[in-house]
């Protein structure tokens, strides 16, 4: 039987970095403030809304929220990206994507001052994390990944990583976040030759395909030594329950360690955030 790295907690060793800050901020009278943009009611944007709401509430976080209807003029989107980056008030801001058809949602995107993009979308954000400085923050989901390894004390100095996906949101930062502390990186994707015997001579595997259980006894070597990452995840309507990259009944057995899905990487990424507010307050 493997050893679970549950996220909670991780998320509740963040929290309490979280709260330490807002109250070294509060002696010099600043109060850390997100700015949350939403555009239209999507039901996904709507439930991450809550979870952040929720957490920066507990740790002290003010959260100033900029709703707009689904119908508003892509002028307007953008008059209230530049009002928030002007804002000394606001420290971070979060706007879901993807926007509606009619906006230009990359340009959105890139409107965003990076030293207030606390969700690591901009291009100065990850500039940041390709090249290893503080110009932004990393992507709140890649950032949980190796906040899950920090925490468990697995360290990956000279150790093979398997990355299997190449998002922008996740394989690519991870990618570069496990090279700056010193691993042997390697990413697949769709077109690489022959994943498992990749991801089978690997030490650590970060799943981050998004194809639901995709990453089966296969993947996975027999030495019983591995630790998987699963950042995946999605409801799995025959199984009627959430499930991430990892077809977990079939890999937990092998491995050393492992995130269960749900309950590990997703429940660090609101924490991520949210000191991620905390840190640009304190960087001024």
């Amino acid at each position: 039987m493997s050893d679970i790295l549950k996220g909670k907690p991780v998320a509740d060793a963040i929290n309490e970095r979280s709260k330490s800050g807002v109250e070294e901020l509060a002696q010099k009278g600043i109060e850390p403030t997100l700015a949350i943009l939403r555009v239209g009611e999507r039901d996904d944007d709507l439930s991450y809304e809550r979870g952040a709401v929720k957490r920066c509430e507990a740790v002290g976080v003010k959260v100033k929220s900029v709703v707009l209807p689904a119908d508003v003029s892509q002028e307007e989107v953008f008059e209230n990206i530049t009002a928030l980056n002007e804002d000394s008030n606001v420290h971070g801001i979060l706007m879901f994507r993807p926007m509606p058809n009619h906006i230009d949602g990359e340009k959105a995107r890139c409107m965003i001052a990076p030293e207030k993009d606390v969700d690591g979308c901009t291009d100065g954000s990850l500039a940041g994390v390709f090249t290893n400085q503080k110009l932004g923050f990393p992507p709140c989901t890649a950032q949980a990944a190796m906040e899950i390894l920090k925490f468990y004390d697995i360290d990956v100095t000279g150790k093979k990583v398997a990355v299997v996906g190449r998002s922008l949101v996740i394989g690519r930062p991870v990618a570069m976040m496990l090279m700056h502390a010193n691993a042997t990186v390697t990413i697949c994707h769709t077109k690489t030759v022959d994943v498992p015997k990749i991801t089978r001579e690997a030490d650590v595997i970060i799943a981050a395909s998004g194809q639901m259980e995709s990453l089966d006894g296969n993947y996975i070597s027999d030495n019983k030594n591995q630790v998987i990452i699963d950042v995946g995840i999605g409801w799995n309507e025959s199984k009627g329950k959430l499930c991430g990259d990892v077809l977990f009944e079939e890999v937990e057995p092998k491995v050393k360690s492992i995130t269960p899905v749900p309950g590990g990487v997703g429940s660090v990424t609101t924490s991520v955030l949210v000191n991620h507010v905390v840190e640009a307050a304190m960087r001024g």
